[in-house]
């Protein structure tokens, strides 16, 4: 059994989450960080006995296969815009429960969890545990949070987050003690556990003692007016909204629970996260974690990333680097100090087209909708080539779609509509009517214009336009013109989220090992950020207060089957269910993929430790290297 395999078979055990997640090893004697030393000394902070919980989070290092760590010391990453920032309370990876290096869910920030049927789920909080800022940590921040902000009709005026609702039914929220928080369904609910450990999580606390000062319910209107006129925000929601992001890093003042915590206000080019000194993790020695002092995150052109790390100026980076970059870094690893490792993606495709079923005009909606269309396209692609000529034949021509190692992989699938067939993609075309063609031999649509496609794109990843170009090559000789259209992430996805998007390109699924742990939601149209069909999506998110309700009979369909996943406990009729949707995604081509199994480049300075040599490179579940507990990394005293 091969690694990857392994990981797909320990995710599938998670699926067998116990009544009761035990907590961790017994204590060790604690030893206290060199960096506060000094501090603790002079009474400015107190001693780690006093800062971790009483029953700290014991990570067994052997049974990871990693050395014992040497406290203090910091490296650098780079991202390309300063928002990217917040990707670092994705790597940091502290969850009430999370993902083991074993993929299989354990408690975290949390001691333990009781679980009942998936509909009752106690959580017991560390006596003891701590905000970065050293203020308590309990029931009463996730009180604040489900009576204050997601019931709150401002804050979140489309009421709480949709995987906090079950058939639309609201979870019972209840706080026995200070340290027990039980959450309560009349249905099961088994997104519950894998969305609170997710790569964003959903967050069902918050730093109640900070956050206060800017809900309106806690301060005097005058004095938060003030505040919002001095701020500069629209509102008090507003300011709410800005400075209470927990997945953000974008508020050095606002409390965390992450190893990190960040302390660089922005516009900033250079963000430097410091180690959170009540963090809840110690080692098998005793040492509390983080092992680092510092991580930097440099802010640099995005194009110039591959090239910086080339020559040695990220000590961690994986981001913005990619497949075609893999060559030139191994040719600079002596010259630069650093190690190139290679982490298979998770995706389901490296990259994907998406016709969006949603768009505004009517006339593409129609074609979008007409699934001998996107059958045809879908067709029209050449894979081998694309696999030849980009990924110098390293990858695996396939649909987007799951992969092998995933227990509901089935090789029909992949390949339905996928193999390079012009004929019986030009007879699809032509069944739908598109028999008309101009001078250049492109095809005209009813409305009498060419059919011409514009396949927007974020433009972040030139891999993309690569494969785009291929692509336009091979639909030529169908008749069909491919145009790109490039804007920042935020207009793109705006425009797609707004229906004014015809097509996009993105990677594919992020999680292709989908197992019986991980659940159908990317199967179905839950989220505006599935780009084939946003408004469905939006529909869901919002209770039917905005996007469009699914109205193609698969799409029905697939909410159908999502909802029932979600009502039974029968892991057989669950298993039917997964399979069933995933038969009906390549069915209806809802996206186009391209390839599967590309290699990421992941480079690791010759002084930092304890970072796998083999991994996955997976969004979620994982994290990224999340999963793999960087808060374990540390580096060669300099």
């Amino acid at each position: 059994m091969t690694w990857i395999h392994r990981f797909a078979a320990a995710a599938a055990a998670a699926a067998a989450l116990a009544v009761a997640v035990p907590a961790g090893a017994a204590s060790p004697t604690l030893v206290e960080t060199p960096m506060y030393e000094q501090d603790v000394t002079a009474g400015k902070l107190p001693p780690v006995a006093q800062r971790v919980p009483q029953d700290p989070s014991v990570v067994d290092l052997a049974a990871e296969k990693k050395e014992p760590g040497k406290p203090g010391g910091e490296i650098a990453w780079m991202a390309g815009r300063a928002r990217d920032v917040r990707i670092m309370n994705t790597y940091s990876y502290a969850r009430l429960v999370a993902y083991g290096p074993d993929f299989q869910l354990h408690p975290d920030i949390l001691q333990s969890i009781d679980v009942d049927g998936e509909k009752v789920f106690t959580l017991h909080l560390r006596p003891g545990h701590k905000w970065s800022d050293g203020q308590p940590f309990t029931s009463d921040d996730f009180r604040y949070f489900w009576e204050d902000v997601s019931q709150d009709k401002e804050l979140m005026p489309y009421g709480p987050d949709t995987r906090l609702l079950v058939d639309g039914e609201q979870p019972k929220v209840e706080f026995p003690d200070a340290v027990t928080v039980r959450y309560s369904w009349s249905k099961p609910n088994p997104d519950f556990l894998p969305a609170i450990a997710g790569a964003t999580p959903l967050y069902i606390f918050a730093p109640a003692h900070y956050l206060k000062q800017f809900h309106k319910k806690y301060t005097d209107a005058a004095a938060l007016d003030a505040l919002v006129k001095a701020t500069g925000a629209r509102n008090w929601v507003a300011l709410y909204n800005q400075r209470s992001k927990l997945i953000d890093s974008a508020n050095p003042d606002l409390p965390e629970l992450e190893p990190w915590v960040n302390t660089t206000k922005a516009p900033s080019e250079r963000f430097v996260f410091v180690r959170n000194p009540y963090y809840h993790r110690v080692d098998s020695q005793g040492r509390q974690l983080p092992y680092l002092d510092r991580v930097i995150v440099n802010v640099v052109e995005g194009s110039l990333i591959p090239a910086k790390t080339g020559t040695g100026e990220a000590d961690l980076q994986a981001r913005g680097l990619r497949f075609d970059n893999i060559s030139f870094l191994k040719a600079g690893e002596q010259a630069g100090g650093y190690k190139v490792r290679l982490w298979p993606t998770a995706l389901g495709s490296e990259v994907a087209l998406y016709p969006n079923l949603n768009c505004n005009d009517p006339d593409w909606r129609a074609l979008n909708r007409d699934v001998r269309f996107r059958r045809a396209l879908s067709l029209g692609v050449d894979r081998d080539e694309i696999n030849q000529t980009v990924f110098f034949g390293q990858a695996r021509p396939s649909q987007n779609t799951v992969l092998p190692q995933s227990p509901y992989y089935d090789e029909a699938l992949a390949t339905e509509w996928a193999r390079f067939d012009l004929d019986k993609a030009n007879a699809l075309l032509d069944e739908i009517g598109l028999t008309k063609r101009d001078g250049d031999g492109i095809r005209l649509m009813p409305n009498g214009k060419r059919l011409e496609i514009v396949v927007e794109s974020a433009g972040e990843r030139s891999l993309e336009a690569d494969v785009l170009q291929l692509v336009r090559e091979s639909w030529a000789k169908m008749g069909v013109a491919l145009h790109t259209a490039q804007s920042q992430r935020d207009v793109f996805l705006q425009r797609i989220f707004a229906g004014d998007t015809v097509m996009s390109v993105w990677q594919g699924w992020d999680n292709g090992l989908i197992t019986p742990t991980t659940g159908p939601s990317q199967l179905a149209p839950v989220d505006q950020n599935w780009l084939q069909y946003p408004k469905w999506g939006q529909f869901v998110q919002t209770g039917g207060g905005a996007g469009e309700k699914p109205d193609l009979d698969f799409g029905e369909t697939l909410m159908a089957l999502y909802a029932e996943w979600r009502g039974t406990t029968d892991a057989a009729r669950r298993d039917a269910i997964m399979r069933e949707m995933v038969k009906i995604q390549a069915d209806e081509v809802t996206s186009i993929g391209t390839v599967q199994g590309v290699l990421q480049p992941v480079v690791v300075k010759t002084r930092l430790h304890n970072v796998p040599e083999k991994g996955i490179f997976s969004w979620d579940p994982g994290a990224h290297f999340g999963v793999y507990r960087p808060d374990t990394f540390w580096v060669d005293p300099s």
